[in-house]
């Protein structure tokens, strides 16, 4: 394997990486506040499905990206309202969400456009281009240093920098602020928040809402920056796969980042090499495509007892009187 060949993987561990990313940082905001959120896979889809839709129709990327927050954060709200003002069961709200987002999908993007419960292929101002950063063509030649900044570094949308943006922003914005600490203490005690009379309900929405536009910027980056389009039940997964990373990194920012380019590693290798022959045992395909599912299963099972979530996750908060 050349350097070239490994720049080219990394860069695609970068791009399958990043909707990872942010559905794992939406899944962060939400349980660190309490509430569990299983329904990060239906925001992903719903939001892949109407960013698609929207620009399609209005030819406008942009606008596609607002419809795809829209329409998360719509979902969003479903499950807060469920979850927080009426104390639902929040792991069902969360199926529930996941169910419904991927019927309601198939059936308007056949009901608007008839292809089968897909939308038209995107082109042009449809889709997020890549964006080459400053001396990038200038700096290829180099040896080593050229590569990573002409292939890996550059050359991805804007969407790509503002996940890994995120990253610091996030953990900025839980432990630095004022905001964050409360997020944190109403995970983990809401009842002393309350007592210090800030709103536990006002936060978890909060929170619940950043999930649903974090959710919105993951669906609309699937179906207009990494792919040209919206199909069916396209996320694939991602969401439950952002949840098992969201526990390997146990609820910190920067583990989930690099947990996050674990997974978009594997689905790197599964698309380039397919069909391996290992001295004569030839790895099948199958395989390969199911190595990040696999991995996620591995997680779940290894590390979901050593992993401690918040402790007032998944509990309704009731005030006492």
């Amino acid at each position: 394997m050349d350097f070239l060949t490994i720049i080219q993987i990394l860069d695609s561990t970068v791009r399958l990486g990043t909707p990872l990313l942010l559905a794992c940082l939406a899944g962060l905001f939400s349980e660190r506040a309490g509430i569990f959120d299983i329904g990060l896979e239906g925001k992903m889809l719903a939001a892949a499905f109407f960013s698609a839709a929207v620009a399609a129709v209005s030819g406008s990327v942009w606008l596609g990206l607002a419809a795809g927050i829209a329409a998360s954060l719509a979902l969003a709200a479903l499950h807060g309202l469920a979850s927080i003002t009426f104390r639902g069961n929040q792991l069902i709200s969360g199926v529930a969400i996941n169910f419904l987002a991927a019927g309601l999908t198939v059936l308007i993007a056949q009901d608007w456009f008839g292809q089968g419960g897909r939308t038209p292929s995107l082109v042009g101002g449809a889709r997020f281009e890549p964006i080459t950063l400053p001396f990038a063509d200038h700096v290829a030649a180099v040896p080593i240093l050229g590569p990573i900044y002409s292939e890996l570094l550059s050359g991805h949308s804007i969407l790509v920098y503002l996940a890994f943006l995120a990253v610091p922003a996030t953990w900025w914005m839980l432990y630095r602020t004022r905001f964050g600490l409360r997020l944190r203490a109403v995970g983990e005690n809401p009842a002393a928040v309350d007592t210090a009379g800030v709103s536990v309900v006002g936060l978890r929405y909060a929170a619940v809402a950043i999930c649903g536009v974090l959710c919105g910027i993951a669906g609309a980056y699937l179906a207009t920056g990494l792919q040209a389009g919206f199909v069916k039940d396209m996320t694939a997964g991602r969401g439950f796969i952002a949840l098992a990373a969201l526990i390997f990194a146990k609820w910190r920012p920067w583990h989930a980042m690099w947990a996050c380019l674990l997974f978009g590693f594997l689905q790197a290798i599964a698309l380039r090499y397919q069909n391996i022959d290992l001295g004569g045992l030839v790895i099948p395909v199958q395989v390969m495509d199911a190595l990040p599912y696999i991995l996620t299963v591995v997680i779940l099972a290894g590390f979901v007892g050593k992993a401690i979530p918040p402790r007032a996750g998944g509990e309704p908060y009731v005030k006492e009187r």
